[in-house]
């Protein structure tokens, strides 16, 4: 498939915040989160082995350019991958600061997974740089439909946003894994765990999920729904910092979760989320 020509639009922001949520959860509890539109007709469907993301290059490497690394104060640094926005392409949003060359090193990052951005926008106000890209698979046109690939954009994005800003791994879970400083604080133990579901409809549920950022966690989360035969049908996964946010629309045989079966998957969430992170191989 030819590749389509990106516009890429520099505005001031307005309207960054995202909408509050109509569900019957209270307002503030959903202070973050975007209303979500009726989920689109492609479904989250675990396929392909996780795909291997390279480690942030050394900071070194960024400050080439002429950007220092610590001389302004670093905001949180957020992705949020959007499923349900566009029916036609994968929407991506990315919070920080402004450093020469990020994004088009972002977008040659997410070609080099096989993806195709075919629109961005960018906007700047005192809380950092906010960038919006539309993204299709190169061999579909199509939006992202496999977990695997959603968190292969994901890691691949925080990897190029340390790079360019190695002073926010500090900030992220995923600075244990990719950027030069770690997070001070234990995101396994220090952040609680919320798991949330609610009715959504005459054939679907919402099912909210707040815990500990790490990679492969939306992966595992959609086989661990995936492993009770509950369809996921759409959803938004955020990274804020070292807190990770999910919301899927889901169903079962097409009709929203009953109650016995919602306190089965939220069981098996909490169990799954809290679980000890020694390895059985110690034992």
């Amino acid at each position: 498939m030819a590749e389509m020509a990106v516009t890429v639009a520099l505005r001031p922001c307005s309207g960054v915040s995202p909408a509050a949520s109509n569900h019957r959860r209270p307002a503030a509890a959903f202070s973050g989160w975007r209303a979500l539109a009726p989920a689109a007709t492609a479904r989250l469907r675990l396929s392909s082995p996780a795909v291997k993301v390279p480690r942030a290059a050394s900071s070194a490497a960024v400050e080439q350019d002429g950007s220092s690394s610590n001389t302004d104060t670093v905001p949180t640094p957020k992705v949020i991958i959007d499923q349900d926005s566009d029916p036609d392409s994968t929407i991506v949003e990315i919070t920080l600061g402004d450093r020469l060359g990020d994004l088009v090193d972002t977008m040659n990052a997410l070609k080099n997974l096989g993806l195709n951005v075919v629109k961005a926008s960018v906007c700047l106000d005192s809380t950092g740089k906010h960038i919006k890209l539309a993204i299709t698979k190169l061999s579909t046109g199509r939006k992202i439909t496999e977990p695997e690939l959603l968190e292969a954009v994901r890691l691949t994005i925080i990897n190029n946003m340390i790079q360019y800003h190695p002073e926010a791994s500090s900030q992220l879970a995923l600075g244990a894994t990719f950027g030069p400083e770690p997070p001070t604080e234990q995101v396994d133990v220090d952040i609680a765990t919320h798991i949330d579901i609610y009715d959504d409809g005459p054939d679907r549920s919402l099912l909210v999920v707040e815990a500990a950022d790490r990679p492969g966690l939306l992966v595992d989360l959609v086989k661990i729904i995936d492993d009770i035969n509950i369809t996921v049908q759409s959803g938004e996964f955020d990274t804020e910092g070292l807190l990770a946010k999910a919301k899927f629309h889901v169903s079962y045989r097409g009709k929203p979760l009953i109650k016995a079966l919602q306190q089965v998957l939220a069981n098996s969430l909490r169990y799954f989320l809290r679980r000890p992170t020694t390895e059985e191989a110690s034992f």
